[in-house]
Order: structure tokens, then C-alpha cells, then sequence
């Protein structure tokens, strides 16, 4: 066992991902949460007032992370959240939404930047590893040029795009498939590892049902994807049948879909060879119970609490999302990575996200 009590958040980042069991993790990651809880509230008036409407607990009265206050991911609609000055404010995230929609806004520093982007890369390379790989990129170089679809795709494409070299985009402005962007692309790097990355329902859609005069060998590949399951699920695929359709067309194994929000980023839950999404060090998830918030046991559907002890310049340290998931197992995964697994089973009713989410409605 690793004791990792009174880690510095940079020490837990930089512990190799998925290494520190429960005890540890806890040891090492409630403390952070504490600290970042009680940060908030001093330099978050908003924060600190929610806090009170919650009538939740004390920093100093927590005693397991199940205990720490949540927020719903709605209340970065409703409110500017951040505890930070607003000259040390770096970048403003907005979450994708369809025209008219709200969307979450989420205001980082450089410090709380600069984390962000060492945790996901510590989460990337770990399935990747640290040399950057040619990279086909499942999208448009449009993306870039429309706003509306670049806080989601466009930052996203930017956020893995640091992980590969040669970014080569197999879609046209027009959202058409270039067979012969793929082609060139495979002839220049025929046999060697690649990296490819899209949102799921573009995989599926521009890449697995693509139209190829040859067969394709992506068995040497990595596909990082994530995003667009409901659109899937409409037409029957769910994940199983997204791995084993990749398989069975392109000889690929090398498959990781990943859990994260725009108000957590950086925080992302990489999928394990089981399939299942896991928990890096530096971050946990929580089932809750949609009635009462109670926590959930292993094996039971609830709502999807995530926390992180990644966010200082906004307290989005512990959410409430709208997703409906449940926690397969804890530290007995079969590829040896420690921490809880879960999946995601859909969003929840709005029936299920009253209570919680309204409370945070009125300002």
C-alpha cells in the first residue's frame, strides 16, 4: 500500500495514474478536498452563500469524501462562480449547448490552467504513452471556423491534440470523408502505432461507416473518444457493440472512451480494459440515491456525483451531474489499475433532478 497522507495535489498528479487503493486514495485526496472546500467558501461569496442554503457541514466536520457538499452542474448556468479576482481571470470555458440553451461558464486562473492540463496528460499518457503519435483527427478543420461547435469539439480536438504530431483531419469543410486524406495518411506511417481521436457518434458515423475501396488495419491503433452516446443508443449501439463493431471491421483492440465535463476538465474518467469508466488518483465519483442524495452501494443506479481536486479558481470541486450511472467495483479491476469503475447507464429524468437543482435556481 502506498501512504500518501498529506500529499500536495502536484505529488498526487505525478503518482503514477490509477496506483493508490482506497485507503490511500482517501489519505491522500480528502485532505485536498477539505482545504479546497474551505478555500471556497473564503473567497467565494456566491459559493459560500449556496453552501449556506445546502446547510451542509463544516471543512473541519468532514470525515470521508461522501460527506463533502455537492453542487448540481447546473448552478454554472445560474451563477458566475469563481474564487479568484477578476484580473487573474485566464480563460472563461462555456459547456456546448444548443442555440438559446444556458451554458455553464467556468473561469480559470493560469495555476488552476496549468493543472488541468498536467492531470489530463498524466491520464492520456498512461494509455498512450509519452511519445507523440502521428494522429488522425475523426472531424473537420471547419470546427476551428464555427463557434457554436467549437467550445465543445474544437476544445476538445485541442485538449488531445497535444498527445500526437502530422494532425491530419479525414473530414472535408463539408463534413464529407476524405478517403484519400486517410490514405496518405496510412501510406506515410504503414505499420506504425497512431493515434486517433473523435467524438463517438462522428467515429461511428464518418469512420465506421465509411465507404473505403480497401480494407482498413487500425490494429496497431489507440481511438480516444468520448461524447454523443444518446444519438448511438437511438440506432442500438451501445458501447459493447461500438468495440466489437471496431474490431470486427478494423481489427482494433487499443479503444478507450472517456467520461468528463467542461466543468471538470482535466478530470477525466478513462475507460479500463473491462470497459468500464475508472477513477484517476486525483479524482472520485459518487453514487447518490435521486430521492433522499444518499450515498448508493456498489452495484446500485443513482445519480452521478464527481469530485476533484483540481479546481481552485472555481468551486466546482464536488458536482451533482445529470447523469445516471452506477459503481461496478473498487480496486480489483482486471487490467491491475486501482480505484473505483463505473459506467454510465443515460441521463436522468427531470423528475430526478428536482430538489437538489432548484434550490440553486433562485439568486
Amino acid at each position: 500500500m502506498i501512504y500518501c497522507q498529506g500529499m500536495h495535489i502536484d505529488e498526487l498528479i505525478n503518482v503514477p495514474q490509477y496506483s493508490l487503493d482506497k485507503d490511500s486514495k482517501t489519505k491522500a485526496l480528502l485532505p485536498l478536498l477539505k482545504d479546497l472546500y474551505s478555500y471556497h467558501i473564503q473567497n467565494s461569496p456566491e459559493f459560500s452563500s449556496l453552501v449556506k442554503v445546502l446547510s451542509a457541514k463544516a471543512p473541519n466536520d468532514i470525515n470521508s469524501i461522501a460527506e463533502l457538499p455537492f453542487l448540481p452542474v447546473s448552478a454554472f448556468k445560474n451563477h458566475d462562480l469563481k474564487s479568484i479576482k477578476e484580473e487573474d481571470v485566464f480563460k472563461v470555458l462555456t459547456s456546448s449547448g444548443t442555440s438559446g440553451q444556458e451554458v455553464s461558464k467556468i473561469f480559470l486562473d493560469k495555476d488552476t490552467a496549468k493543472l488541468q492540463s498536467l492531470a489530463l496528460s498524466k491520464i492520456i499518457n498512461h494509455v498512450v504513452g509519452n511519445k507523440r503519435l502521428p494522429m488522425l483527427i475523426v472531424d473537420s478543420k471547419a470546427v476551428f471556423s464555427n463557434p457554436q461547435l467549437f467550445s465543445a469539439r474544437g476544445a476538445g480536438i485541442l485538449g488531445l491534440s497535444v498527445f500526437g504530431k502530422d494532425h491530419t483531419y479525414i473530414l472535408d469543410e463539408n463534413l464529407e470523408f476524405s478517403e484519400s486524406a486517410l490514405n496518405a495518411f496510412l501510406e506515410k506511417y504503414n505499420g506504425q502505432p497512431i493515434l486517433i481521436f473523435g467524438f463517438t457518434f462522428m467515429v461511428w458515423l464518418y469512420l465506421f461507416q465509411a465507404k473505403t475501396k480497401t480494407k482498413i488495419d487500425f490494429s496497431k491503433a489507440i481511438l480516444i473518444h468520448s461524447g454523443g452516446w444518446k444519438k448511438l443508443k437511438d440506432i442500438a449501439v451501445d458501447n459493447d457493440v461500438f468495440r466489437k463493431s471496431m474490431f470486427d471491421k478494423f481489427g482494433m483492440t487499443h479503444i478507450y472512451n472517456f467520461y468528463g465535463m467542461v466543468e471538470q476538465v482535466g478530470s477525466v474518467f478513462l475507460e479500463n480494459s473491462q470497459g468500464f469508466l475508472h477513477c484517476p488518483n486525483f479524482a472520485d465519483v459518487i453514487i447518490r440515491n435521486p430521492i433522499d442524495f444518499s450515498e448508493q452501494p456498489h452495484g446500485k443506479e443513482g445519480l452521478v456525483q464527481v469530485v476533484s481536486a483540481l479546481p481552485k479558481s472555481y468551486p466546482g470541486f464536488s458536482l451533482l451531474t445529470e447523469d445516471i450511472g452506477v459503481v461496478m467495483g473498487e480496486d480489483d479491476a482486471q487490467n491491475g489499475w486501482k480505484g473505483k469503475y463505473f459506467k454510465i447507464i443515460g441521463r436522468a429524468k427531470k423528475a430526478e433532478l428536482r430538489g437538489c437543482s432548484d434550490t440553486f435556481k433562485q439568486k
